[in-house]
């Protein structure tokens, strides 16, 4: 059964940091974060590909920072000077195709972050 669990999301003010988790039941390669604002489309936010890179999507801007822990089967977002704009739910899934523009599980119900100005 697959399962993909969002956690540390939470409501900071303007140039704080957040470390959100995501810990799933199948191999991390390919897993990465996305983000859906209200009256948004989903995005893709930051990722591990297939062969273990790190793709991050420009917004990011040396803000963000992903990690992974094997053993925990859990991928990490650190995020720090964050904006208003940041404000979302932030989900985890893992792509297919080698494309972030599709993912291979159902989503979960990801972990919201809220940034006050």
């Amino acid at each position: 059964q697959v399962q993909l669990v969002e956690s540390g999301g939470g409501l900071v003010q303007a140039g704080g940091s957040l470390r959100l988790s995501c810990t799933a039941s199948f191999s991390l390669n390919g897993v990465g974060w996305f983000r859906q604002a209200p009256g948004k489309q989903r995005e893709f936010v930051a990722g591990f590909t297939e062969g273990g890179s790190i793709e991050y999507a420009d917004f990011v801007k040396g803000r963000f920072t992903i990690a992974r822990d094997s053993a925990a089967n859990t991928v990490f977002l650190q995020m720090n000077s964050l904006q208003p704009e940041d404000t979302g739910n932030y989900l985890c899934n893992k792509r297919s195709y080698d494309s972030w523009s599709w993912v291979r599980y159902p989503w979960g119900q990801g972990t919201q972050v809220t940034i006050s100005s």
